[in-house]
């Protein structure tokens, strides 16, 4: 059987990406998946129109949230695996950042995280049931010079990882995050070179990592190979700042 049959998913920012990678992942493992995305496309299509749903969804506004989740109770039933990957970026320095650039991404990781895993877990806690995996970054352990804003709301999401899953775990309901390191998607690949040879340097694997490989351990926590896991982070960064 696979790891995923018979469940229901919902993935935020899963139209591209690291998150496109996990919602294939689940489909590929016999979920029926919800994804959610600003802008979601024609990902229901790419996915496989008979096992997927895409609607439009901004993480910061919890009735969007509640409306992702109500979609895929109405299409395919309550969802048993939550993944808050949704992201945004608006690096600048301390110096010349903006007050709205560090709001907005504070609003999208940490608010758009929260929103997904309180909503999530009233449903998973009825059902006695069910994990939630929400997406870090490296950058959130290290601090990342440029990311005050960024680095600041993906330490956050590995706190509100680690307190959530106190609360529900009574109730059968897992709350894990996963940090990744450089991983190659459109948005890395578009760094100036010397940023990437610097980043690649220090990377003991020698190489960027695939949002494929992201989304294997995505898989890990969402299944029951993880069952005895809970309010852990698992880093994939090819042993960068192990």
């Amino acid at each position: 059987m696979s790891l995923l049959e018979g469940r229901v998913a919902a993935v935020t920012g899963g139209a591209r990406g690291i998150g496109f990678a996990i919602a294939e992942a689940f489909v590929r493992e016999g979920a029926r998946v919800v994804v959610g995305d600003l802008n979601p496309g024609d990902a229901h299509r790419k996915l496989g129109a008979d096992r997927v749903r895409a609607v439009p969804c901004d993480v910061t506004r919890a009735a969007d949230v509640e409306a992702l989740l109500a979609t895929a109770r109405a299409e395919f039933g309550p969802v048993d695996v939550m993944v808050n990957n949704a992201g945004i970026t608006r690096d600048a320095t301390m110096r010349t950042m903006t007050e709205d650039d560090f709001d907005q991404v504070i609003a999208v990781h940490l608010k758009g995280t929260w929103h997904g895993t309180r909503l999530a877990a009233a449903i998973m806690r009825e059902q006695g049931h069910g994990s939630i995996v929400n997406i870090s970054s490296l950058s959130g352990k290290v601090g990342m010079a440029g990311q005050t804003n960024y680095s600041a709301a993906k330490a956050g999401i590995v706190g509100l990882t680690k307190a959530a899953a106190k609360e529900v775990a009574r109730f059968g309901v897992r709350v894990n995050a996963i940090r990744p390191g450089l991983i190659r998607t459109p948005m890395t690949t578009a760094m100036p070179e010397k940023v990437w040879d610097r980043k690649m340097a220090e990377i003991p694997m020698a190489r960027a990592g695939e949002v494929e490989e992201v989304a294997k351990v995505a898989l890990f926590l969402a299944s029951d190979l993880s069952s005895y896991m809970t309010g852990t982070t698992l880093e994939v960064t090819g042993g960068r700042f192990m």
